[in-house]
């Protein structure tokens, strides 16, 4: 490996490095809480360090956002040779569910914790976000299409599916579920999904 090789691989981990310490801090200590000295003394760098890298702390949290959805986006990629728009719904809502239980910390940041989204529309980090939103609406669509389901609007339908999905994703992550029989609470996700696609194919026209 040449010299300039091994100092872009270096970069390369450093970036990786700073993105790990930022996203433990964001969960530990919440967005506005953070600072990138702390960020920085988690890897035990200075804070000049860190800013040769991003800006400030929402280039960061950005960056985690995209890596998060391009996470998302590659396990949503099978679904593109599913023709039939809702067994693709049907898959799309247990991929989410599954991806809130593998990674957790990503799906805190991208989808709980608060933090300065309301800049983001125009940010091209945020496409991979937008991404995601507009492939639901896609398949909603495709699925009032062939009557599978009777909504009205495409997008308030796809709110309506995705709001479902992560209210079941946040409640048991929070730890509300334990007011549930102790026998299904660990189970309820499941559970829940499972009653909600029973209501969906009720909806067929």
């Amino acid at each position: 490996m040449g010299i300039n090789e091994r100092k872009e691989r270096d970069k390369e981990l450093l970036q990786k490095s700073i993105l790990t310490a930022a996203r433990e801090v964001f969960l530990e200590k919440g967005f506005d809480q953070t600072s990138i000295r702390s960020i920085a003394q988690r890897i035990e760098y200075s804070p000049t360090t860190i800013y040769l890298y991003f800006k400030d702390k929402d280039a960061i949290l950005f960056a985690l956002h995209s890596e998060g959805f391009q996470l998302l986006g590659s396990k949503l990629e099978v679904l593109y040779s599913v023709e039939n728009p809702y067994e693709r719904l049907k898959a799309m809502g247990r991929i989410y569910l599954q991806f809130a239980a593998d990674y957790p910390d990503y799906y805190d940041l991208m989808f709980v914790q608060k933090s300065p989204l309301s800049n983001l529309e125009d940010d091209e980090l945020w496409k991979e976000g937008a991404s995601s939103f507009e492939g639901l609406k896609a398949t909603v669509q495709q699925c009032m299409d062939q009557g599978y389901l009777p909504f009205l609007d495409a997008e308030a339908g796809a709110y309506l599916v995705w709001s479902a999905m992560h209210g079941m994703c946040n409640l048991y992550d929070r730890g509300r579920c334990k007011v549930l029989d102790p026998e299904k609470s660990e189970k309820i996700v499941d559970m829940g999904f499972d009653e909600f696609i029973r209501m969906m194919d009720s909806f067929k026209i």
